[in-house]
């Protein structure tokens, strides 16, 4: 997540919620993705550290555990902007001119300079972020599975180029012997079902057996992974989207939630401020007076009632709205009271850590010691296999 400061309920519904669920089912990566801010604001520097640090306050008070997961900042982990390089060499300028996002932003920056190298290849650097820990589930969103797809081709250009080790078939038939004589046959028959009839199922039933396996250096077990699919040895492993729910919340004015139309609110936000700025939300400007009759669907409010509110109480928001039984001020009082009390544990966690900066500091600290452990053995493979590993 790039450090925007303080975080709102569009993050915290779209993203935090998710993570924070995701940290108890699988080994979890999340990092303060400073480098990619300065693609866009490399001109406004001076508060990206403040907005670093009160960015992992709120993933902190909003759930993610630092016990469980690992918590870094980008741009301590040098080994990222050295795999970048490396996928950049290799990369296509076209497959980055065809990144959707690429002119939409450039349209919607236009007060900003984005002809820039650094911007035109912020795909690469998010592919060298999600391939340097070999990590194998990505949680986005179906709108943003596109920028996964051009992770998964670099990743499978580079092993094109660089995965055909010298004495590979040798050393895929040993480690193959490792499996054991039971799973060494089974895995020789999947290989061959894949490869003659392009059955799907066996590859994916060869690929249950190699991630079960125990026995297993990562370097064998990525050239079985190669040798199963006809390839030779699978350096960086290709990710696949983890598809999660990413609900839209509006903001304030009716528009999507975003810092950039001050139509938020914080997770930190005081009650009184939750309530100021839900009663002074827009609505549906059909009601002009309290006796008009409304249309739920033409009011912003209606859209957090979809979020915040249970069945009961909005049928009793849709009939009073519709017929005028009740003002919008009431209408808004639940979403107050929901509101205030799903961020009161938030402001409850949050606390401690912005008494105590350093708290912080040192979360990251160790993050980001674990993440280096981490990069370094995507590194040393890179290396080797790039011929670059130097004694």
């Amino acid at each position: 997540m790039r450090p925007t400061g303080r975080l709102h309920l569009g993050h915290y519904h779209g993203a935090l919620k998710n993570w924070a669920r995701l940290q108890h089912e699988h080994p979890c990566l999340f990092f303060v993705a400073d480098w990619h801010a300065l693609t866009t604001h490399y001109e406004d520097t001076g508060i990206i550290e403040e907005n670093v640090y009160e960015m992992v306050i709120d993933w902190i008070a909003s759930g993610i555990d630092p016990g469980q997961a690992t918590l870094f900042i980008q741009s301590k982990v040098p080994q990222h902007a050295e795999l970048t390089l490396y996928l950049s060499l290799i990369t296509p300028v076209s497959w980055l001119e065809r990144v959707p996002t690429y002119k939409d932003v450039q349209e919607n920056l236009a007060d900003r300079d984005l002809a820039t190298h650094g911007f035109l290849g912020y795909p690469v650097m998010q592919a060298a972020d999600i391939l340097i820990y070999r990590a194998n589930l990505v949680p986005v969103g179906e709108d943003q599975v596109s920028h996964l797809e051009l992770s998964r081709e670099i990743a499978r250009r580079f092993n094109h180029l660089f995965g055909r080790e010298a004495g590979f078939e040798l050393k895929a038939e040993a480690a193959v012997k490792k499996l054991g004589a039971k799973r060494a046959k089974l895995y020789r028959e999947l290989r061959t079902r894949y490869q003659e009839a392009g059955d799907a199922e066996a590859l994916a039933s060869a690929h249950d057996l190699l991630s079960e396996a125990q026995n297993l250096s990562h370097g064998d077990r990525e050239r079985l992974f190669g040798y199963l699919e006809g390839g030779g040895k699978m350096i960086l492993p290709e990710p696949q989207a983890l598809l999660t729910e990413t609900p839209r919340m509006v903001g304030l004015d009716g528009r999507k939630m975003s810092k950039s139309y001050n139509n938020t609110i914080a997770l930190r936000d005081r009650p009184d401020e939750v309530t100021k700025k839900i009663r002074t939300m827009t609505t549906d400007p059909a009601r002009v007076r309290r006796t008009d009759r409304g249309d739920p669907e033409k009011c912003p409010v209606w859209s957090l009632h979809r979020v915040y509110s249970n069945h009961d109480t909005r049928d009793w928001a849709m009939q009073g709205c519709k017929s005028a039984g009740i003002g919008c001020l009431e209408c808004k009082q639940p979403l107050i009271d929901a509101i205030n009390a799903e961020l009161k544990p938030i402001h409850e966690r949050a606390m401690p850590f912005e008494d105590d900066p350093t708290m912080v500091k040192n979360i990251l600290a160790d993050g980001c010691e674990k993440a280096s452990a981490m990069a370094n053995e995507t590194m040393r493979d890179v290396r080797e296999a790039m011929g670059l590993n130097y004694s």
